[in-house]
């Protein structure tokens, strides 16, 4: 996940509110590219400040975790506009002989064909296979020049279907905690210690709904989603219950 020193998030901060402006000024909706975790906690850290001309954030399918903002009400402007994303299916040409591919893989590829990041969203893998999440502006440059993944040939096509993406199915696990902060449920959730969970608060690595959370004791809220930067994500998915030693209960859906 890449991070932003001072200079580049200012550079975010700015750039998110010269598209704002362009929205307010000449009534047209304006995107962002693909923000990661990272990015998206600079946008919150500047909403309050850009929610004067609306928002809202799409990755081309509901769990994604890289999203595009969007600038602009439809209310106010008169009309709606689709956010500029595409999916591209890449497969092997053949099946039998194709490597044991992964989202790294997939990644380097793209990225020696020159392409940012920021043009680029999410990376399901598939079976020998990925779904990829782009801009439209770059999909047909992908499809026309994305020919080989290591060492297997592949072939890249537009898809419409999103509902054919397997989705990410988590693992659910009930953890008995003494409290719901934020440290105490991460630290059961990845068997690690209480100052190991701290160390990440600290390195700035935890995210809570896409914010940056450097409150370690904040108490979590069921449908909250907690990402663990280097161990995943999980989501509180149930009410807490009481043990009969005085302890919480609660479930929690673990994407690994």
């Amino acid at each position: 996940m890449k991070t932003f020193d001072e200079k580049e998030i200012q550079q975010m901060k700015n750039r998110f509110h010269d598209l704002a402006d362009k929205t307010f000024r000449q009534g047209v909706y304006t995107f962002t590219g693909f923000l990661g975790l990272s990015g998206q906690d600079i946008f919150w850290q500047e909403e309050a400040r850009l929610k004067y001309v609306g928002y809202c954030l799409n990755g081309g399918f509901e769990e994604a975790e890289r999203v595009v903002v969007r600038f602009g009400r439809s209310e106010e402007l008169g009309y709606e506009e689709a956010f500029p994303i595409t999916c591209v299916c890449i497969r092997p040409l053949a099946r039998k002989f194709a490597d044991d591919l992964s989202h790294r893989d997939f990644l380097g590829a793209l990225m020696n064909l020159g392409i940012e990041r920021s043009t680029m969203g999410d990376i399901r893998v598939t079976d020998g296979g990925a779904y990829l999440f782009c801009l439209n502006s770059i999909a047909d440059f992908i499809c026309d020049n994305l020919i080989q993944v290591k060492h297997t040939s592949v072939s890249c096509s537009l898809t419409a279907d999103v509902g054919q993406i397997p989705r990410e199915e988590p693992g659910t696990v009930v953890l008995h905690v003494a409290s719901l902060r934020v440290d105490a449920v991460l630290a059961r959730v990845y068997d690690i210690s209480r100052e190991k969970s701290i160390e990440l608060f600290r390195a700035g690595k935890v995210y809570v709904n896409g914010r940056r959370c450097e409150n370690h004791s904040r108490q979590l809220k069921c449908g909250e989603t907690v990402n663990a930067r280097g161990y995943g994500k999980f989501m509180l998915t149930g009410e807490p219950g009481q043990t009969r030693k005085g302890r919480l209960a609660v479930e929690a859906a673990v994407y690994r």
